[in-house]
């Protein structure tokens, strides 16, 4: 990565992009990465269920919007010194105006495509498309399972014009930016095809590509303690050339959602909202204190 005027520059064209649905290239002189975060609506028993108890379902769609806010304000500050274009690629479809109001400065595509059936045949790649992925956006036949989801947005992005798409969880509110902007830098190694953060659960909380991931996500049964070990098995089966960021950690346990109130009693500056909420809501919604 070149630290210079090129960045600069970049940073600046970013400050000018029209976020949209749509796969329309980059303009000319944008950054040539995005960065996405997998993110789906707050709402009452469908966020965070898992902290169901010791939380309420209603204090975890609240706990997981300050997640959002706090990861986006991450994304951010990150953008400016690495100089990708941020995204949220959201779930479910029609949570595309929570979103624009949550982040307008933002790329916005949601999690899954259009369905065979409504969309019609699988059109050919348009002339000028990275490696054959075609602009338009991909089919997901399965948009419930995660690595289809991944491998949708990440395809689409890169079919889009950009030459290097990671995607992060939502889960990690406390995530430093610098992880973010160490990610692209390692794509930018010729010898590096994929970067992975380790999350300590045994998944990982970013995947950063060149080109479309396949295998390494639709392949792998997520959301168990094997996941990064799987992906890595069908990396090397298929000779790709994987890098590994340091490890953080997501939030989906009692346990975590402890750790991370420790963190952030140490540190509020990390995730303010987080914090805010840990500090004024969690007695009150909790039976379990950390």
């Amino acid at each position: 990565m070149n630290p210079g005027g090129e960045e600069t520059e970049q940073s600046r064209d970013c400050a000018h992009f029209a976020p949209d649905d749509n796969l329309q290239p980059p303009a000319q002189g944008a950054p040539r990465r995005a960065l996405l975060v997998m993110a789906k609506q707050p709402a009452a028993g469908r966020a965070k269920t898992r902290l169901v108890p010791p939380l309420t379902g209603s204090s975890a769609a609240s706990l997981y919007h300050c997640f959002l806010q706090d990861l986006l304000a991450t994304v951010r500050v990150a953008a400016q010194q690495a100089a990708f274009i941020p995204g949220i690629a959201y779930t479910p479809a029609a949570a595309r105006d929570f979103f624009r109001r949550l982040a307008p400065d933002f790329w916005l595509i949601p999690q899954q495509g259009p369905s065979p059936a409504a969309a019609g045949p699988r059109p050919e790649a348009a002339p000028g498309s990275l490696s054959g992925v075609p602009r338009q956006l991909p089919l997901v036949r399965q948009p419930e399972r995660l690595g289809d989801r991944l491998q949708y947005v990440l395809s689409a992005a890169l079919g889009r014009g950009h030459r290097q798409v990671a995607a992060i969880n939502s889960d990690s509110p406390t995530l430093p930016p610098d992880l973010l902007c160490s990610a692209f830098r390692r794509l930018d190694d010729p010898r590096v095809d994929a970067v992975f953060g380790p999350c300590a659960d045994g998944g990982y909380y970013l995947i950063g590509v060149k080109r479309p991931p396949g295998r390494l996500v639709t392949d792998v049964q997520m959301s168990t303690p094997t996941v990064l070990r799987d992906t890595l098995a069908i990396a090397a089966a298929e000779g790709l050339r994987v890098d590994l960021l340091p490890e953080w950690y997501d939030i989906d346990s009692a346990a975590e959602l402890q750790r991370l109130s420790a963190e952030l009693a140490s540190h509020p500056e990390r995730a303010p909202a987080t914090s805010r909420f840990l500090t004024t809501q969690w007695p009150s919604t909790s039976s379990s204190q950390p």
